[in-house]
C-alpha cells in the first residue's frame, strides 16, 4: 500500500499554483508595461491610459511578488512534521464545502485560461504577421 502524503508534502505539491500564477501575473505586468511604450505622449487620452496601465503594472508586480513568496513558503514546508488530525473535522460538511468550492474555482480558472489562450494565440499570430510584414 502506498504511503499517505503528509500535509507538508501536500503544501509543497500545491505550491505550483501560486508559483505559476506569480509568473503569469508578472508576465501580464510586462505586457502592460510594453503596451505603454506604444502610447503617443502628446495625446490626452494616451496619457490617461498610460497612467492607468502604469498603476496596474505596479499592482501586478506586487501581487506577483506575494504569490512567488507564498509559493516558496509552501514548498519549504515539504518536511513539515505531520500533526495529529481530527478525522471528523477533516470529513465535516465545512471541510467538504471548502474543498468543493476550491475545485469549482479551479474549473472556472481552467475555462478562463482556455478562452484567453485561444484569443491570445490569435493576437500572437496577428502580431507575428505584422512583424514579418
Amino acid at each position: 500500500m502506498a504511503e499517505q502524503q503528509t500535509c507538508g508534502e501536500g503544501l509543497a505539491e500545491r505550491s505550483v499554483l501560486p508559483e505559476t500564477l506569480a509568473r503569469l501575473t508578472a508576465a501580464l505586468a510586462e505586457v502592460l508595461e510594453v503596451h505603454t511604450k506604444a502610447l503617443d505622449s502628446s495625446d490626452r487620452n494616451s496619457k490617461i491610459e498610460h497612467d492607468a496601465y502604469s498603476r496596474l503594472v505596479e499592482q501586478h508586480r506586487r501581487i506577483a511578488a506575494e504569490l512567488a513568496a507564498t509559493a516558496k513558503r509552501m514548498a519549504g514546508y515539504r518536511n513539515l512534521a505531520m500533526g495529529r488530525h481530527d478525522e471528523q473535522a477533516m470529513a465535516s460538511a465545512t471541510a467538504f464545502e471548502a474543498f468543493e468550492k476550491f475545485v469549482e474555482i479551479e474549473e472556472e480558472l481552467l475555462a478562463v485560461l482556455q478562452s484567453s489562450l485561444a484569443q491570445d494565440r490569435t493576437v500572437l499570430s496577428e502580431m507575428a504577421a505584422v512583424r514579418e510584414g
